[in-house]
């Protein structure tokens, strides 16, 4: 199964945001990779490569490949509503993310491992796909026989994660989706509107 597996704190680096969690290489180094450091010159960067590292900044933080973007875009562009905000719904709506969201991991690749290893359950079923698209009302819950996992059990119990549009039942260990987020409940400091602009070239 496809995903990014390169360095993390350099791409945190390059954006300048923990964008997979606390990193203390980025609290280090505040400022771009490269040979030069901090004293390299760095010019004004051009409106499409300003565009360009906010979709690639987007991708990242949800561990999304190219094609797959491109195909979620595309489905956001002929789906209803304003195209930005609908390609976030679709990201915040996936399987994974949804599993770091209620607190069942501490990142998302943390959550793409548990949904990929079947410790995840969708309305009574084991799911192991983690770009499915989860709906309003759908259950999700820790699978019976990984309750006692040590990753899960400590995120749960660290976890400060509280969202509106979800909810979480700490005995059961099971949560559901109320409603679909809308952009004011989606906490991820991007500006959909670079990616839209991108695309509409």
């Amino acid at each position: 199964m496809a995903r990014y597996t390169g360095p993390s704190s350099k791409i945190a680096r390059r954006f300048g945001e923990p964008i997979f969690g606390p990193d203390r290489a980025l609290e280090r180094k505040n400022y771009p990779p490269g040979m030069h450091g901090n004293n390299r010159r760095r010019g004004k960067k051009s409106e499409y490569a300003v565009q360009l590292a906010e979709k690639q900044k987007t991708k990242y933080t949800y561990g999304i490949l190219e094609k797959q973007f491109a195909n979620m875009f595309d489905r956001a562009s002929r789906s209803k509503g304003i195209t930005g905000e609908v390609l976030l719904q679709l990201c915040e709506t996936r399987l994974d993310n949804i599993v770091y969201r209620l607190g069942i991991a501490p990142t998302r690749r943390a959550a793409r491992q548990l949904v990929t290893h079947r410790h995840i359950v969708v309305n009574g079923n084991v799911l192991n796909i983690p770009s499915y698209t989860v709906q309003v009302g759908d259950q999700i819950s820790v699978r019976e026989k990984s309750k006692s996992l040590l990753v899960i059990s400590d995120s749960l119990s660290t976890s400060r994660q509280s969202h509106d549009w979800l909810e979480w039942n700490h005995d059961t260990k099971t949560g559901r989706m109320i409603v679909v987020p809308q952009r004011g409940q989606i906490p991820e400091n991007i500006k959909e509107q670079l990616i839209v602009e991108l695309y509409s070239k």
